[in-house]
């Protein structure tokens, strides 16, 4: 929850139901941090006053970081186990603008700096060094004139103590299948792959991997806030940043001064992650249903159906012909599948995504190629996957036994076959998980001891289902949550809703919200395109790219 991004994504059963050992593993413990472990509390503090006393010495940034030349770059250093503050150490990445200290609407006028806003983009597994560009778009420019906008790479992820669990050059390259009701004998193949994949994890980091947790992410932000100088944090996170914020909040309450909540995990301790996971691709099928709408009310550019049940015909069609033969040899079902499941995210990719569909079936692969072909096998990705499921896997308990997750999946699947299958392969690792796991923590604060954050949902999100966003709301007193109305765009702040973004632009500039819950109108839908349209261009962060489940099969992976 990519995330990119979960990205809502999977949790455990009741936990109380699944506390038995792994598959050569061992079995659910408590967090040893939890909020009255005094162990963890003092080496959380103890490492903040030591990051507050060194600071961020902020320089060019690396080549290999791609960034361009006017991002500023450094390092922080957070222990890796926070129970031995004074032990081995693990160097986050760190990218920094300055406060531009200029007006959008009046030249003359100079916007006093409120410090730095740090944002995470989800995954687990993505890196936010880049959200300090978007200060130049103009949905940002007010924001990037009163804060500094801070990006970093969480623990595990690109150069910051990365994790690897295979070697990449054994990634699947595709073409590859994708069946929505596998055999008996595929479910074998991918169990033991999930098998291997899982001891990869261990083999490749070590059991230094269990330190690889939402609760250190939310500590190693603390240590970030008092290195940048900050008394309290102001925070924005999307999808999965909503997850390890709240967990912040919970941990250090009288340490925050504004947290934005983009599309919100479901953080009930009862649904991380497996239940969450369910969710997901339970609410997939209403986006996929979605996009097969809006695809039939333009059958007359498309051709692909003028009812949603004829698009889905034109789509099966498509799968049982790449089944057959793959496009260019790059693209088969799981592909086709992926490049879908993207549009679910973002309705910005549905006219491209009709338009390749069409195509094809019409005789020219060229567009389908274009969009669903994965590149090669990278570092970057397989890291991103890495971290993804030691994160979610140390997490919290999961059912350990494959004939829990083939119950449950079977049944969801009668109802909700486009994604759910795709889900289990990606996070079947962590019924072979072989550290010990944590118990999530009871997201919850009590009225007065938090500052007012702001939650942001839109209502037909399938990467975190709206109830998420109510639940958060329901455990952190003081908040406020803003829907956007029949919308399902994952990630909506700075994106072309101004409704939206002047709520996010007021609460952050004065601090100000409104009464417990508001409304937005919907954003304009996507309009046809009758030839090939450009990629979407970003304005939200998680316009960037979809911050998906960076996936290790062919497909394209899921949010949280």
């Amino acid at each position: 929850m990519r995330a990119a991004v979960l990205c809502g994504t999977a949790g455990s059963l009741l936990l109380t139901a699944f506390t038995g050992a792994p598959a050569g593993g061992a079995p659910a413990r408590p967090d040893p941090a939890g909020l009255t472990a005094s162990d963890v509390t003092r080496g959380t503090a103890v490492a903040a006053a030591r990051a507050a006393a060194a600071g961020i010495r902020f320089g060019a940034c690396a080549k290999e970081t791609g960034l361009p030349a006017g991002l500023r770059c450094g390092t922080v250093d957070v222990p890796l186990d926070y129970t031995h503050p004074d032990g081995k150490q693990i160097r986050l990445t760190v990218s920094r603008t300055r406060a531009t200290g200029k007006d959008a609407r009046n030249a003359k006028h100079q916007v006093p700096r409120q410090g730095a806003l740090v944002y995470n983009p989800g995954g687990p597994g993505a890196s936010g060094m880049y959200f300090p560009l978007f200060g130049s778009l103009p949905e940002w420019k007010r924001i990037a004139a009163a804060y500094d906008l801070v990006g970093y790479a969480p623990r595990g992820v690109d150069r910051s103590a990365p994790l690897s669990c295979k070697d990449p050059k054994r990634s699947v390259k595709g073409p590859s299948q994708a069946p929505t009701y596998p055999s008996e004998s595929y479910k074998k193949e991918r169990i033991a792959e999930a098998q291997a994949y899982a001891r990869g994890c261990l083999e490749r980091s070590g059991e230094t991997i269990r330190h690889y947790t939402s609760l250190n992410n939310a500590r190693d932000l603390d240590v970030l806030r008092a290195a940048l100088g900050e008394r309290r944090l102001t925070f924005m996170g999307a999808s999965y940043g909503t997850y390890f914020g709240a967990l912040y909040a919970t941990l250090f309450p009288s340490h925050v001064r504004r947290m934005v909540f983009d599309s919100a995990v479901n953080p009930a301790p009862g649904r991380i992650w497996y239940r969450n996971n369910l969710d997901q691709s339970a609410a997939f099928e209403g986006r996929w249903a979605d996009f097969r709408a809006w695809t039939a009310r333009h059958d007359e550019v498309y051709g692909l159906g003028s009812t949603p049940d004829e698009v889905l015909h034109s789509y099966e069609k498509a799968r049982a012909q790449l089944a057959a033969s793959p496009a260019g040899g790059k693209v088969g079902p799981a592909q086709l599948q992926g490049a879908f499941l993207e549009a679910g995210y973002y309705d910005g990719f549905w006219p491209q995504r009709a338009l390749a569909l069409s195509a094809y079936l019409k005789g020219d692969p060229k567009p389908l190629i274009d969009q669903a072909a994965r590149p090669e096998a990278s570092v970057g990705a397989e890291n991103a996957s890495a971290v993804y499921t030691a994160v979610e896997c140390n997490d919290a308990s999961w059912p350990t036994q494959w004939r829990t997750w083939d119950r449950d999946n079977t049944r969801l699947a009668r109802r909700a076959p486009f994604e759910t299958w795709d889900n289990v392969w990606m996070n079947l690792p962590c019924a072979y998980w072989p550290v010990p796991r944590q118990k999530p923590l009871d997201v919850r604060t009590l009225p007065g001891v938090l500052a007012p954050t702001l939650i942001l949902a839109a209502e037909r999100d399938a990467a975190t289902p709206y109830e998420g966003a109510r639940e958060l709301q329901r455990r952190l007193s003081g908040s406020v949550l803003v829907t956007e109305n029949g919308a399902g765009t994952h990630g909506i702040a700075g994106g072309p809703n101004h409704c939206v973004n002047d709520y996010v632009d007021t609460y952050l500039l004065t601090g100000r919200l409104p009464q417990w819950r508001a409304r937005c109108a919907p954003r304009a839908e996507p309009r046809p395109a009758a030839a090939h349209p450009a990629e979407p261009k970003p304005t939200a962060p998680g316009d960037r790219a979809p911050h998906t489940k960076a996936g290790r099969t062919s497909n394209a992976g899921r949010a949280s």
